[in-house]
């Protein structure tokens, strides 16, 4: 757990283990006057975890549930639903090669998540651990695959979630601009790079103007579905049912064309595990939702099963509304299909949906670099990266190093690629260990001391084994049939991982006269002090320590 506190002359404190109540209480004091003395309240993250208490009666201040079952599905669609559907159609159609099958692939997406989601959820509820998958793999395969899996996160899943947002966000800027012709491949990169830039920096100068604006963003999203939904339906009455009355005429069935296709429309469904691992590197035992859920073992569940098929409803109606407005010709050469859509169906309104866009791009590219950069500062805790990632900004409490560490990675993955070859090494890299995390699943059922804890939350077997299969399909399948150089990289990327591991890791070799030139360097540019960490025990481990603590 960390307790990060500030002096009361504005430096940055020391974290403190509290080992008794009155450590506790001594803490506890601390923190509430600097709230008191500090109006302005920047610690964002670092202070989620304090606990007050009070002389005489030591008390636990937390949040009280609040969230039903109609909230908690609300906030799954507003959390899944996000600016891939503006990009992953015309990746599925191209590859599915027909209207029908874009709807299966599409449906099929939605299903593959649902069953993905609950199969977190059990996890979640079983290893309380931080680290999300990390925490998985750790438990079922030791050191070693645990430690690839935050390698390829920190550099090549997130930085690549992020790159793809932006190079999202570029082109729907510049589409309306270029309405009779190809936009600028290098002006998009530009745009995508001042993006990646821009919102780096409204992460690093305060954690508060990150998180208060995404709601806007949210509501521009929506709105832009709302108004595509509509205009497709209203589309359609009037008799305009030619292009999507050719069914499956055209389609694709070769095994990397269908696997392919998954990847585009996976990706648009990406949020199905980030709401149900939010938890894993801010609370100690349950997340953001389950946290404030009544009766969350019921409801969490619930949720995720309604929560999910009205996002694959509301995918599914955009791309018929999208199908019903263009034919497949003009949506496989649309770069922003929203766009051409717009023009088409609202005339001199239109600019709307740019605008709807491109202020959901920016509020999820937003929200993929808030947790980007405390998954490097979370790694870089553990002794996985070099300590200096771990260093907040001693004026506004924010992770900048680690922060501009995955913008860099994003700008180094944009030069080189486009948005569909970046889906694709995604999707590759991040599908190996979904299939880890299900078959971790799968074994922590037959693994001590797992297969006899209690499990509060539990899904039938077949469902992990199941996406398990899936997920082999769509690592090997597109290699089968038509290999891509970003399958290479990818799996590069994983062997290099592999290099670091055995002497920085297992036999811990350190530079130490390069480290500190590193560290130094950084903490001058970023004025970044290190964030002293006491690592989380599990409630187990904490029961433990208890008792021993009352035999003494």
């Amino acid at each position: 757990m960390i307790t990060t506190y500030v002096a009361s002359n504005g430096d940055l404190g020391h974290a403190h283990a509290a080992t008794s109540n009155k450590d506790k209480i001594k803490i506890a004091d601390d923190l509430n006057k600097t709230v008191k003395n500090n109006n302005n309240n920047h610690f964002g993250p670092f202070l989620s975890n304090a606990r007050n208490f009070s002389e005489g009666d030591v008390s636990i201040v937390g949040l009280k549930r609040r969230v039903g079952f109609i909230s908690g599905t609300a906030l799954i669609v507003g959390t899944m639903i996000g600016s891939g559907i503006f990009v992953s159609p015309k990746g599925v159609l191209e590859r599915s090669g027909s209207v029908g099958m874009s709807l299966i692939v599409w449906i099929g997406s939605g299903l593959i998540s649902l069953l993905g989601a609950l199969c977190y959820a059990e996890l979640g509820t079983l290893i309380t651990k931080s680290g999300a998958e990390y925490s998985y793999i750790l438990e079922s395969f030791g050191g070693l695959l645990a430690f690839l899996f935050s390698w390829i996160s920190v550099f090549v899943l997130k930085p690549a979630m992020l790159s793809i947002i932006c190079l999202t966000l570029s082109e729907y800027i510049v589409q309306p601009f270029f309405l009779e012709c190809q936009p600028n491949n290098f002006a998009i990169k530009l745009i995508a790079i001042f993006f990646i830039v821009t919102i780096t920096y409204v992460n690093c100068y305060s954690v508060n103007l990150a998180t208060s604006t995404q709601n806007i963003f949210t509501a521009a999203k929506l709105l832009a579905i709302i108004i595509i939904i509509c205009g497709g339906i209203v589309h359609i009455f009037q008799g305009h049912t030619e292009y999507i009355s050719k069914g499956f005429e055209g389609s694709k069935f070769a095994i990397s064309d269908i696997a392919t296709a998954f990847y585009s429309g996976l990706w648009a469904y990406d949020g199905w595990f980030v709401f149900i691992i939010m938890k894993k590197f801010h609370k100690n035992n349950l997340n953001y939702v389950t946290e404030e859920l009544i009766n969350p073992y019921r409801n969490l569940p619930l949720a995720i099963i309604c929560g999910i098929p009205i996002v694959t409803l509301c995918y599914v109606l955009v791309n018929i509304s999208y199908m019903s407005v263009m034919s497949t010709e003009e949506i496989l050469m649309s770069d922003a299909v929203a766009v051409t859509w717009g023009n088409q169906i609202l005339g001199f309104a239109a600019i709307i949906i740019p605008i709807s866009v491109a202020l959901s791009s920016f509020g999820a590219g937003n929200g993929s670099c808030f947790t980007s950069g405390r998954l490097a500062f979370a790694a870089a805790r553990e002794g996985h990266l070099i300590d200096v990632l771990s260093y907040i900004d001693m004026k506004r409490y924010t992770p900048s190093p680690a922060l501009v560490f995955n913008a860099f990675l994003s700008i180094l993955l944009i030069l080189p690629s486009n948005i569909e070859s970046l889906i694709d090494f995604f999707s590759f890299t991040a599908w190996l260990f979904y299939g880890a995390t299900m078959l971790a699943l799968i074994i922590l059922r037959y693994k001590s001391p797992y297969k006899d804890k209690f499990r509060p939350y539990k899904v039938h077997l077949s469902l992990p084994i199941i996406v398990f299969l899936i997920s082999i399909y769509l690592v090997i399948g597109p290699i089968i049939e038509n290999p891509q150089i970003e399958y290479l990289y990818a799996t590069l990327y994983i062997v290099s991982g592999l290099l670091v591991y055995v002497p920085f890791v297992k036999y811990k070799i350190k530079c130490h006269r390069l480290l500190n030139i590193i560290t130094w360097t950084t903490q001058l540019i970023f004025k970044a002090v290190p964030c002293e960490y006491v690592p989380e025990s599990s409630p187990e481990e904490e029961e433990l320590q208890e008792s021993n603590q009352q035999e003494e």
